[in-house]
């Protein structure tokens, strides 16, 4: 698979990696001998970034990574976890030294290693990113010897403008897809002058891009996709990219012609690996062969200038007026 710098981090990881959420059962059930078959599949098809965090699952996704490096992961396996949202309340106040490290021990236990590869703060409140007292107590994990790197996780194309700034964030990781276009032109070109990594995760608008959804698909009740439409658990743009679904639906319809031939999903995930900026892309997968199937959309040829002009026409049409300026 192609390989890519992460940013600041200075590790080359393949341009299609694996987000982990689902495997902490978010999603569904996943039970664990799919979740560890799950993860092998991705790394014997060059899958080499591996993203979770502490509160998926409550850890059980950071425990089954655990289990997959204790196992015999692949040698360059990158494994980045998030914390913050074991806070509660979730308030600025909660992002302090002592909290950080109380986190990261847990996270350090669950995945089984001395030094995490990368910390991201999860989307924290937006005043964080602008936090002196933050960044210094990042890099104090970093002296330490608990962490190699640190990154943030973002909501907003504003909050990541932010943390870009910062001298030692490594890496960002924003929401990015065919149904989310401002980070394109307003955000990937400052991270790219600054040497920063960016993490595109929700590649698949929760789904939405696997063109397999109509109006009349329903989710079961612990899936975010059902509890979480209108943003009551958290950012509600975490879920269909903050498409309403009807709305992503008839989106996903326009662009599976524009896609052709190749499945929707292998497009979109190679259309974002197009986009200047991007160092790796992290769709879920339930499954081995959902997990091989994503990374071999690294290799499909990259989308011609009026696929890349048909996927600028279905946003401005459909979606825009639901999340550009929103996010």
């Amino acid at each position: 698979m192609k390989t890519q710098t992460l940013g600041r981090t200075g590790r080359e990881v393949g341009v299609v990696g694996l987000g982990c959420w689902q495997l902490g059962g978010d999603w569904g059930t996943v039970v664990e001998d799919d979740a560890l078959a799950t993860l092998r599949g991705a790394a014997e098809s060059g899958v080499t970034f591996f993203d979770t965090a502490d509160v998926y699952g409550d850890g059980r996704s950071e425990q089954l990574l655990g289990r997959f490096l204790a196992d015999g992961a692949p040698e360059g396996t990158f494994v980045a976890t998030k914390m913050g949202r074991r806070a509660d309340p979730h308030a600025p106040a909660a992002y302090t030294l002592d909290a950080f490290r109380a986190w990261n021990d847990r996270s350090r236990r669950n995945l089984g290693v001395d030094t995490l590869d990368l910390v991201q703060l999860h989307c924290p409140p937006t005043p964080v990113y602008s936090t002196d007292a933050v960044y210094d107590a990042l890099d104090t994990l970093v002296e330490e010897g608990r962490i190699r790197n640190y990154g943030v996780s973002v909501e907003t194309v504003a909050e990541g403008l932010t943390a870009v700034a910062r001298p030692n964030v490594a890496s960002v990781q924003i929401i990015l897809n065919p149904l989310r276009l401002k980070p394109v032109t307003e955000f990937l070109p400052a991270a790219a002058a600054a040497g920063v990594g960016v993490v595109v995760r929700v590649p698949l608008a929760s789904g939405l891009l696997s063109g397999r959804y109509d109006e009349n698909t329903t989710f079961g009740a612990d899936d975010h996709r059902t509890y979480n439409r209108d943003g009551s658990a958290f950012d509600i743009g975490e879920t269909f990219a903050g498409v309403p679904f009807p709305v992503g639906v008839e989106a996903a319809r326009r662009l599976k012609a524009v896609a052709g031939d190749v499945p929707l999903a292998a497009f979109s995930l190679r259309w974002i690996v197009e986009q200047p900026g991007v160092s790796v892309v992290i769709p879920g997968a339930r499954n081995a062969g959902q997990a091989q199937g994503n990374a071999a959309a690294a290799d499909l040829p990259a989308p011609t200038a009026e696929q890349s002009a048909a996927v600028r026409a279905v946003y401005d049409e459909l979606v825009a007026e639901h999340v550009h300026d929103r996010w």
